[in-house]
């Protein structure tokens, strides 16, 4: 039943169907029409109240709960609702993991509408709090504020914040005083930042009007012990830099890698950055059965260590080596997965379009003595033609790990033209998998496909599919 309310919709006793894409749960209106409500869990029965109408769906909150779901668990974050990054932190893991190897079901038969194997089990994380290794959080003049805040009569002192991006709203940042995905000394290392940024009266950066000193902080940590700090600077204002620098690395002597960059840009990305090293070295070390990988301010790097190394023991299972076959590992990045397999391999081909990932990767097999791995750069399309294949071998096992967007159609081509015996297809979008899978079909079946998950409290998944030649 639905009632109007200034504009709005209110729908009462609605259950909770699916959990949906990007975190959202499903749900349906009297009408028939689909709803998208966020912060709910399937099981809960809530009135719903919208705030956008589309002609296929509505959008809304849930204003009151009148049963809640068996698979709801109480959220261990004091930010969490508000902050968007963890939004199945209230659905009990095994629930979490029952919806994503759903969506991978899902899309590879909805998209795809191709021959399925039963689907090996997806692989859980044992860690489910603390498994990044890589943060990013802003600072800003701009702090969102809580309800409690904008009802409180009580003047705000102070509007300074270190922390996350509210969803959908570029210029305003929620001050993170817990995060619960990167271990310790991270909060630490955040939250003394702040307090020292706010007590030597150092400008925290005004995302309006481009104004102000401090921009951003990284994090970065291995499981070797390691790790990396960078601060993004707005401008140069030297002795400011160096107090706040020397500090951070006589508070945490432990850090390995201080680094950081002035950025004048209107964006803060860092790829196109000078960044300068100021205490350390450039690098911190990262290990995986023996090989040692340097992760660099600007390296790619898988940011669940732990289940990395899951996913590339699926990625060597499923190709299946024997010692004797070349293998081509397109999208190779800095090179883990080709220096993952080589052992099994008598020579992998790693290609990138990233010349900076190449050359981590050149200086990582160097490091573990791996003689038998070559790196090349160039955009896939261009560079994976007849002749690279004439001059290095033809491959007998392809591992692909292409980007959210999946592989080129050329690159399809390529793959269909030189026919390997295996494609083992590494993905972190099920839905563009999906769409290329089809287009393999004609000349291979899909033998396995195993989910894997990298982030929990999230709703993003990886899946790893096994193609043999028909």
């Amino acid at each position: 039943m639905g009632r109007k309310n200034t504009d709005k919709i209110i729908f009462s006793h609605i259950k909770v169907l699916d959990a949906g894409a990007k975190g959202v749960s499903v749900a349906k209106a009297p009408d028939g029409k689909v709803i998208f409500i966020p912060n709910v869990v399937p099981g809960d029965v809530v009135d719903v109240q919208t705030f956008k109408k589309r002609k296929a769906y509505y959008e809304g909150k849930a204003i009151h709960f009148h049963e809640f779901s068996e698979h709801r668990i109480e959220p261990v974050c004091q930010h969490f609702g508000v902050c968007g990054g963890c939004k199945w932190q209230n659905m009990n893991y095994a629930q979490q993991l029952f919806y994503k190897q759903n969506e991978v079901k899902n899309h590879l038969q909805r998209i795809g509408k191709i021959e399925l194997p039963e689907f090996d089990p997806i692989l859980g994380s044992e860690k489910q709090f603390f498994y990044r290794n890589k943060m990013e959080f802003g600072f800003s003049n701009s702090r969102w504020l809580t309800e409690n805040e904008v009802q409180s009569e009580t003047p705000i002192d102070s509007r300074n914040a270190l922390g996350f991006h509210i969803p959908k709203m570029w210029d305003k940042i929620l001050d993170i005083e817990k995060c619960w995905l990167q271990e310790d000394p991270s909060n630490a290392i955040r939250n003394e930042i702040r307090q020292f940024a706010k007590d030597n009266n150092l400008d925290f950066f005004d995302p309006r009007n481009h104004e102000g000193l401090l921009r951003t902080l990284m994090i970065r940590t291995a499981s070797t012990g390691e790790i990396m700090v960078l601060i993004q600077f707005f401008k140069e204002e030297k002795e400011n830099r160096e107090l706040l620098l020397d500090f951070i690395a006589q508070r945490f002597p432990e850090i390995t890698s201080l680094q950081y960059v002035i950025n004048g840009k209107p964006n803060d990305t860092i790829y196109d950055q000078n960044v300068k090293l100021y205490k350390g070295r450039d690098y911190i070390l990262e290990e995986m059965e023996g090989l040692h990988f340097s992760i660099n301010a600007k390296s790619f790097y898988q940011t669940n260590s732990d289940q990395a190394y899951e996913l590339y023991k699926i990625t060597r299972e499923f190709a299946g080596l024997t010692g004797n076959e070349i293998v081509y590992d397109l999208y190779t990045g800095t090179g883990t997965i080709a220096q993952f397999v080589s052992k099994q391999a008598a020579k992998v081909i790693g290609v990138e379009a990233v010349p900076e990932a190449i050359a981590d990767a050149k200086e990582n097999a160097k490091r573990n003595n791996i003689t038998n791995c070559e790196f090349f750069v160039g955009d896939m399309k261009v560079v994976f033609n007849e002749s690279f294949i004439a001059q290095h071998g033809k491959p007998d096992v392809i591992i692909t790990d292409p980007p959210r967007d999946g592989m080129h159609k050329d690159v399809i081509e390529q793959i269909l033209k030189i026919s390997p015996e295996k494609v083992v297809y590494v993905s972190c979008n099920s839905a563009t998998q999906a769409r290329d899978l089809a287009l393999m079909d004609e000349k291979y079946k899909v033998t396995r496909v195993r989910p894997v998950d990298m982030f929990p409290q999230t709703h993003h998944v990886e899946n790893v599919v096994l193609l043999e030649r028909r």
